[in-house]
């Protein structure tokens, strides 16, 4: 894939994931929020708990998942972190970090709490 094509791929999946969790009652409160820690592709809140969530699109979920390290995990976590300090929230505000994955068919698989 070129990088406008995987680009343009990644954003779709991001929407078609956000219209997952919006179907299912949640708030998307920020698409690609970035600051100093990093990226967090969406950031979901229901009732008073927040979701952070990384989208990976693959030819497959095996593969999607097997792109996120644990790296990207500390960044997703630091960036989270620094999200609730940005939004006036303390670190004992509920939160979650799900994985969703898209395959080369536009199907979706959340993975909850990959952390």
């Amino acid at each position: 894939m070129t990088g406008l094509t995987s680009y343009c791929a990644g954003k779709a999946a991001e929407d078609r994931v956000a219209e997952l969790y919006e179907r299912n009652g949640f708030e998307i409160v920020a698409r690609r929020w970035r600051r100093s820690a990093g990226e967090i592709d969406l950031i979901a809140r229901h009732g008073g708990k927040f979701y952070f969530i990384e989208v990976k699109k693959s030819r497959d979920w095996a593969s999607a998942i097997a792109r996120i390290s644990q790296k990207q995990l500390d960044r997703i976590q630091a960036a989270a972190t620094e999200f609730l300090a940005h939004a006036g929230l303390g670190l004992d505000t509920e939160c979650r970090f799900d994985a969703a994955l898209s395959d080369r068919f536009g199907r979706i698989k959340v993975i909850p709490q990959i952390t």
